[in-house]
C-alpha cells in the first residue's frame, strides 16, 4: 500500500474530488474508512477534512482566489489539495502549519509532476507571506454572510427574511458544526435502559436524545459497530428524522401507507408499532426500484418485514393502485430540497437553486392531493420534510387545507412535547434548536 493510500490527508483529497463529481459525502467517508487499515485518529482526521472543506468551500475558495491566476488550468485535485490545506491551516488549531505544508507540498509530489509540486509550494508560501482576507470584513452585508459562513446569497436571503436576521445568524453558525452521532433504539426489542447498558459496557458515551423518545446520542466509535446494531435491534437515524413517525397515533392492527419510504428508516419505526397477528402493515412506497431493495433490507434488518410491503411506484399515482379510505394512517415524508440537513450532507447547500425548491413544493402539494383520498375518515395524514424553508413546509400546508375543506389541521404532539408553547400545529425544528437536523412535520385529520 503506498503512503497515499493510507494517508488521511490523502484520503481526504480523492474522497473530495468524488463528492466533486457526484458522491454524497457521507456515503463516501463510510465506504473508504470501511476499506481502508487506517486507525481511529486518522480517521477523525479525514472526517474532519472533508466535512470542514465542504462545509467552509465559499470562504476557502474567496481566501485562495488571490494568490490563483488562471483556476480554470487548475486541475480539480490539486484546487482540493490547496482547498484541504487552507481549511487545516484556518479551522484546526492543533495541526503545526509546518505538518500542513510538508504533507501538501508531498501529496502534490506523489500524486502529480514537478509542476504541481512547484505550484503548490509557492501558492502556499505566498498565503503565508502575504496573509488571506477575512471574509468578516466585506462590506456587503449578503455578501458577508454568505463567505462567512458559506452558504450561497438566495439561501442566506430566504432565511434572513424568513427567519428574521438574529435566528438566521443562528441557523447559519450552527450548520458548520459537526452532526451528533444518534441512534434509534427498537424498543420493540429491547428496554432503553437494557440498550444504553449494553452500548456502554462496549465502551460508548451514551446520552438520552433530548429531541426523540426512543432516540440515543452516541460518542466514541462509529455506531454501525456496536453489536446492537448488528443484531437489528438499534439503527442509525437522526433525532428530528424520529419525529414524524413518533409523532403519529398507531395502533398495532393499522394499516399505514408510508408514500415516500426510501431507504425505509421511518417505515420500520412504524412497523416496529404494529402486530403482523393482528394484520397491521405498512405499504411503503418508492419511486425507484433500486430504493425499494433498501426498504426491504432495512425491514429485514430490523426484524418487521412481515409487516412491510415495499413496492416502486410514484406516490402521485397511488389512484391507479390502491381503493380510496384504505388506510388509517399516511405518511407523506415528502421529498424536499434537504436545507435541514446541511450539517450531515453540507453539499447539500451548493446544489440547489431557488427554483428547484418552487418545483419541489409543486410535487409535495402533487403527492398530497394524490393520497388525500385514499385515508379513511377520521384517519390522519402526517407530512413531514427535512428542509427549513416556508416554501415546501407552511406554504404546502396552506395550499393542501385549501384546496381540501375534508381535512382539518390537527396539533401534532411528541414524546418529549417540543416547542409546547408554539402557536402553530405543525412543528418546526431548525438546526441550531437541539443541534439536530432541522425539521417540520404536520397533520391533517379527515373528517368527512
Amino acid at each position: 500500500m503506498s503512503r497515499t493510500d493510507s494517508n488521511p490527508r490523502s484520503m481526504a483529497v480523492t474522497a473530495l474530488t468524488r463528492v466533486k463529481k457526484g458522491a454524497y459525502s457521507n456515503l463516501q467517508l463510510n465506504q473508504m474508512i470501511d476499506q481502508s487499515p487506517i486507525s481511529q485518529r486518522d480517521a477523525g482526521l479525514l472526517t474532519t477534512i472533508v466535512y470542514g472543506v465542504i462545509q467552509h468551500r465559499m470562504t476557502i475558495d474567496y481566501q485562495l482566489a488571490p494568490f490563483i491566476k488562471h483556476p480554470q488550468k487548475v486541475e480539480d485535485w490539486v484546487m482540493i489539495l490547496l482547498e484541504t490545506a487552507v481549511y487545516q491551516m484556518q479551522y484546526l488549531e492543533r495541526v503545526p502549519k509546518r505538518a500542513i505544508f510538508d504533507e501538501s507540498i508531498q501529496i502534490a509530489k506523489d500524486r502529480g509532476h514537478e509542476g504541481i509540486r512547484r505550484f503548490v509550494t509557492g501558492v502556499l508560501h505566498q498565503m503565508d507571506r502575504q496573509g488571506i482576507y477575512d471574509p468578516a470584513d466585506i462590506k456587503d452585508p449578503l455578501q458577508r454572510q454568505s463567505l462567512m459562513y458559506s452558504i450561497p446569497e438566495w439561501l442566506v436571503k430566504e432565511l434572513t427574511t424568513q427567519l428574521g436576521a438574529q435566528k438566521a445568524t443562528h441557523v447559519f453558525e450552527s450548520i458548520n458544526h459537526p452532526a451528533n452521532q444518534s441512534v434509534r433504539v427498537a424498543t420493540d426489542q429491547i428496554s432503553l435502559t437494557e440498550a444504553k447498558q449494553a452500548l456502554s459496557d462496549e465502551g460508548y458515551q451514551v446520552a438520552d436524545s433530548q429531541v426523540a423518545g426512543d432516540g440515543l446520542v452516541l460518542h466514541g466509535k462509529p455506531a454501525n459497530q456496536a453489536a446492537l446494531f448488528k443484531q437489528g435491534k438499534m439503527t442509525i437515524q437522526d433525532e428530528s428524522a424520529m419525529l414524524p413517525a413518533e409523532s403519529m397515533r398507531i395502533q398495532p392492527a393499522m394499516m399505514i401507507l408510508d408514500a415516500c419510504a426510501a431507504p425505509g428508516g421511518k417505515t420500520v419505526q412504524m412497523a416496529a408499532q404494529l402486530d403482523a397477528n393482528k394484520r397491521g402493515q405498512v405499504v411503503a412506497l418508492d419511486i425507484h426500484e433500486h430504493k425499494v431493495k433498501l426498504i426491504k433490507q432495512n425491514a429485514k434488518r430490523m426484524h418487521v418485514n412481515d409487516r412491510v410491503v415495499a413496492q416502486a411506484l410514484d406516490a402521485r399515482n397511488v389512484n391507479q393502485v390502491f381503493d380510496n379510505d384504505l388506510f388509517d394512517e399516511i405518511l407523506v415524508d415528502a421529498p424536499c430540497s434537504g436545507i435541514g440537513l446541511v450539517r450531515r450532507k453540507p453539499e447539500i447547500r451548493y446544489e440547489k437553486e431557488l427554483k428547484d425548491v418552487l418545483a419541489l413544493a409543486k410535487i409535495q402539494l402533487d403527492i398530497l392531493n394524490a393520497v388525500a383520498q385514499k385515508v379513511k375518515i377520521n384517519g390522519i395524514i402526517t407530512y413531514s420534510t427535512c428542509t427549513i424553508l416556508n416554501q415546501e413546509n407552511r406554504d404546502v400546508v396552506a395550499a393542501f387545507l385549501a384546496n381540501h375543506p375534508e381535512f382539518e389541521s390537527q396539533r401534532v404532539t411528541t414524546t418529549r412535547d417540543l416547542k409546547a408553547d408554539r402557536q402553530t400545529d405543525y412543528l418546526e425544528i431548525y438546526p441550531d434548536d437541539y443541534d439536530s437536523d432541522g425539521f417540520f412535520v404536520s397533520q391533517f385529520k379527515r373528517v368527512r
